[in-house]
């Protein structure tokens, strides 16, 4: 979604510059137009000739404010070109010029300068960001509706501080672009609860041996992500997953579960706050029908596994949602992908369903793209080319607010 996109990247005094660097590379490789201006401060950690390499573009300093471009002020050509702003890292005293509508150097004219979305990621000491005045500017520069926030996170500070006021990491600056060129920063969801399951589940033999599957959760992440870059509010109940992939969520209600029971009891128990359900989770079909608290030797597993079934938690989720609540399902399929779920769709009384290949290359289980077909209970279907799950989780929701949930 970057590509060929116009991103205009801020850079304010701080020791997580050197992050940005990353961010800026990234965009580059994946064929954005960039350009790179940099504060006074930010040039003591990171150098004006680092970035102009990896943007493959001069970066700008406020050496550069009164050079006319093409006979214009340059932070007039800048924020007129820019469809998008990053500003990263920001400092307190940059929130602070920003909130108060202040223009003393090239970075902040060029804000005041531009229309477009703007993505701030603060980085500060924790005692710093904790202030009052600093919160107090946070919260009115969000009130803007053309900026938006990422992070800051928690964790080690180069102060050897442990607390909040880590910059977002590049992969959420990252995606927060990718969801704002889709969504031209619109909040269209704000007001709506999501409630998502994602994930595979583990049905237990005994201690050791479970009956699973490959899902790793990635089309729950994106969808999550998503939806908060939309303005929603998030739930998310997920099976087994590495840690490290639900680091990127934040002001995400998490729920995690093991087995089939498990995520059936914590949906039925989410399902009465939530406005849109998306059942992306892999759910076991079967369990083994009876589970040892031992290990079993090796000799003594069973030569054939008994099975039993578990909680068709889609359908019931059908059955006992109101009026107003969206369910949308998905399909992972080989093969023909739409007949079987058009047939789930109807039997489980479904408003919406992603049917998505698992044979094609470059998609499905464990990968960071997808592709599916839309699908709801009108006969409606949409084709969602191979893109990056992100991609694919917005376009699931242009998806179902056409279906007039947006409403």
């Amino acid at each position: 979604m970057v590509a060929g996109r116009r991103v205009l990247i801020g850079v304010s005094g701080g020791i997580a510059a050197y992050k940005v660097c990353e961010v800026v590379s990234a965009l580059a490789k994946a064929g954005a137009e960039v350009r790179v201006l940099l504060t006074e401060g930010a040039q003591q950690f990171v150098t004006p000739l680092t970035f102009a390499t990896l943007s493959r573009h001069a970066a700008y300093t406020d050496e550069d404010f009164w050079q006319p471009v093409h006979g214009r002020p340059l932070h007039i050509e800048l924020g007129e070109w820019a469809e998008l702003m990053l500003i990263a890292p920001m400092t307190a005293n940059t929130l602070a010029k920003l909130a108060y509508g202040l223009a003393d150097n090239l970075l902040t004219n060029t804000v005041l300068a531009s229309t477009c979305p703007i993505l701030l990621a603060p980085a500060m000491n924790t005692d710093m960001w904790l202030q009052p005045p600093v919160q107090q500017n946070w919260t009115q520069i969000l009130a803007d509706p053309r900026m938006h926030g990422v992070g800051p996170g928690e964790g080690v500070l180069a102060c050897d501080r442990t607390g909040a006021g880590r910059m977002a990491e590049p992969a959420e600056m990252l995606s927060y672009i990718e969801s704002l060129f889709h969504t031209q920063g619109d909040r269209d969801l704000a007001g709506k609860h999501i409630l998502i399951s994602t994930g595979g589940t583990r049905e237990f033999l005994d201690p050791v041996r479970f009956i699973g599957n490959p899902s790793t959760g990635k089309m729950g992440i994106a969808l999550v992500l998503a939806a908060r870059h939309r303005g929603a509010a998030v739930t998310l109940v997920h099976g087994p997953m590495e840690a490290e992939r639900l680091q990127i969520l934040r002001d995400v209600r998490l729920v995690p579960t093991v087995s089939a029971e498990d995520m059936h009891h914590a949906m039925k128990d989410e399902l009465p706050k939530a406005d849109w359900i998306v059942m992306a989770a892999a759910v076991a079909d079967v369990k083994p029908a009876e589970v040892h608290a031992a290990k079993l030797p090796k000799a003594a597993l069973p030569k054939e596994l008994p099975l039993a079934d578990v909680p068709d938690i889609v359908a019931e989720l059908s059955r006992d949602k109101l009026s107003h609540q969206m369910l949308v399902g998905f399909a992972a399929q080989t093969g023909d992908i739409v007949t079987p779920a058009l047939e789930k769709l109807h039997r489980k009384h479904l408003d919406a369903i992603a049917a998505n290949p698992i044979d094609q290359p470059d998609g499905g289980f464990g990968s960071d793209r997808n592709q599916a077909i839309l699908l709801d209970r009108t006969g409606r279907q949409v084709a969602v080319a191979l893109g990056s799950k992100l991609e694919m989780a917005h376009q699931l929701y242009d998806f179902v607010k056409e279906m007039g949930a947006g409403d």
